[in-house]
């Protein structure tokens, strides 16, 4: 039992660290944690269903846990190598475009749920 939460212990410090390291060095990261620090609080106090309000804090940590794993890949290429190669751009641009596509998905989760609280009259 104790190995376990030694282990448990230790994750929490590794994802920690990633999560510190990722703020310093990323300006796209820092951006998205402002926009989250804004857009969850103001979706849990929108007048939306409790599975509304998940969507919308979802759509909104996806975009996180994206760019964390956008820049885990750009961080070993970079690692790998700094020399430009057709291989390392093509990782670097499907991350970006992961990271772009989870935007996406946070603004039509947003506009369409809160496009319903004005334009529907039972939304409880």
């Amino acid at each position: 039992m104790k190995a376990e939460i030694l282990h448990v212990w230790k994750a929490l410090h590794y994802s920690a660290d990633g999560l510190i390291a990722t703020f310093r060095n990323e300006t796209a990261f820092r951006l998205e944690l402002i926009m989250a620090v804004v857009l969850i609080p103001i979706a849990l106090i929108l007048p939306l269903k409790g599975i509304e309000k998940v969507m919308l804090i979802g759509s909104v940590l996806l975009v996180l846990v994206v760019e964390l794993l956008n820049t885990a890949v750009e961080s070993v290429v970079d690692r790998v190598s700094e020399e430009t190669h057709h291989l390392s751009k093509r990782a670097k641009d499907a991350g970006s475009a992961a990271v772009f596509i989870s935007l996406v998905i946070l603004g039509i989760t947003w506009f369409t749920l809160c496009s319903s609280i004005y334009f529907e009259s039972d939304v409880s």
